[in-house]
């Protein structure tokens, strides 16, 4: 429905120009907007039996009559009275109890200053309250390391260590596929060469909750073995926060909804700092994991995880973990990177850790979270002090004496300083 106010204000001197008013309905809402030539003040409120919401526009008059139209939906009609004091009162009877919200808006894409009202039906204000809250997949983007022009180290035979870890990243992606609520995302899918921030920018436009990039080891000396992870180093951390800071396209969009644009930079620092810390605590709690599954299917080069400021890792607020798979240049390790079966064993690992973390710290809103079971609360112990007697023990926990040593396999009422016992149905 569409509603004109004709006429000039000139007359008015400065007061405000009313050109027309516009109106639109969908499924939550009836939104009408009045077209105006400059910003005015206005009063909004509702009135009962009938159900009326009235908007009185300040420094503003018309002689003008109002064109209504029919008789539409919640709208039932629209009326108007000149007011003293340059005012205008426009009155829309509606057919039910509305909820009205109103924002002013300034001139853009060919229109100029507008008053817009929404009335939101009151019943459709209470369903709308409680929406039932949606959950989403768990996204791991999964970086195989080099690629294209960028064949990464060299084994035995030829063996790329481009090749090899994008078998496993494509391993890796079809188990994490087969996870209820989790979804893999290919940072690189072919043999194609990605920058190494590139890499890191496309997980977050991914909007990734982990970042896992996949490489080979090598080193001089053959007889260097074994599997690694690493996490970002706080030195890194350190010289990425500063590019980070002094990049307006990266302080506009850090995750977690703060903005850092708008920040002094003594408080965006703090802010990016909070945010690596979580992020790096994050990453060492995910890459703990990885590397004990790993453990089971390979020999360790390190026995924990380890730190450096690889680019690749450098997200402030994405937890991003680093795996070198083994030693290409190591012939016995060449081999089995080679073999298909050991490819599978590692993904699995890989998958298994993965799982293990998420499992543990689930991302809120998330399919994972909302299935996730809570853990049983711990045992309540009691451990025994000087004077304390099994008696009082009962009594203290609100538990009958029968039941206490039942739980703890007492046949007498003998206790030792230091002794540890378990109190039955107390949390």
């Amino acid at each position: 429905m569409l509603v004109f106010l004709a006429g000039s204000q000139a007359a008015w001197g400065g007061a405000a120009e009313l050109h027309g008013i516009r109106v639109s309905t969908d499924a939550e809402k009836t939104r009408i907007v009045l077209d105006l030539d400059q910003p005015l003040k206005h009063n909004l409120f509702t009135l009962d039996k009938p159900h009326r919401v009235v908007v009185d526009l300040l420094g503003t008059k018309t002689a003008s009559q109002i064109k209504t139209g029919d008789p539409n939906g919640l709208l039932k009609q629209i009326r108007y009275a000149t007011k003293p004091n340059s005012q205008l009162r426009v009155v829309f009877d509606v057919a039910k109890s509305v909820q009205p919200r109103s924002f002013l808006l300034k001139p853009s894409s060919g229109f100029g200053h507008r008053l817009v009202i929404d009335l939101v039906p009151r019943d459709g204000v209470r369903q709308m309250a409680a929406p039932k809250p949606k959950t989403r997949d768990i996204i791991v983007a999964i970086d195989a390391g080099h690629g294209g022009k960028d064949p990464g180290a060299s084994g035995p035979g030829g063996l790329r260590e481009k090749d090899i870890v994008l078998n496993i990243a494509q391993r890796l992606a079809k188990l994490v596929d087969q996870q209820p609520g989790m979804r893999a995302y290919m940072v690189r899918e072919g043999d194609t060469f990605i920058s190494l921030e590139g890499r890191a920018a496309k997980a977050r436009r991914a909007n990734a909750d982990l970042f896992v990039s996949i490489h080979a080891d090598a080193f001089h000396d053959i007889r260097a073995r074994g599997s690694s992870v690493y996490v970002l180093s706080q030195s890194g951390a350190t010289s990425e926060a500063a590019r980070w800071l002094a990049k307006t396209e990266n302080a506009a969009d850090l995750a977690g909804g703060v903005k850092l644009a708008d920040k002094d930079d003594l408080l965006a620092s703090v802010l990016l700092d909070l945010s690596q810390n979580a992020t790096i605590s994050a990453s060492m709690q995910a890459a703990r994991k990885v590397l004990r599954e790993i453990g089971t299917v390979n020999r360790l080069h390190s026995q924990s995880v380890k730190q450096a400021g690889f680019v690749v890792l450098m997200s402030p607020d994405l937890p991003s973990i680093f795996v070198e798979a083994a030693f290409i240049s190591n012939p016995s390790e060449a081999a089995k990177l080679r073999d298909s079966n050991h490819q599978q064993a590692l993904a699995q690992a890989i998958m298994r850790g993965i799982h293990g973390y998420f499992q543990e710290s689930p991302p809120p809103n998330t399919k994972v979270a909302s299935l996730r079971r809570p853990r049983p609360p711990a045992p309540v112990q009691h451990v025994i002090r000087n004077g304390d007697t099994l008696s009082e023990i009962a009594e203290r926990y609100n538990v009958s004496l029968s039941r206490l040593r039942a739980a703890n396999g007492i046949r007498g009422d003998a206790i030792r300083i230091g002794q540890r016992l378990r109190i039955p149905g107390a949390i």
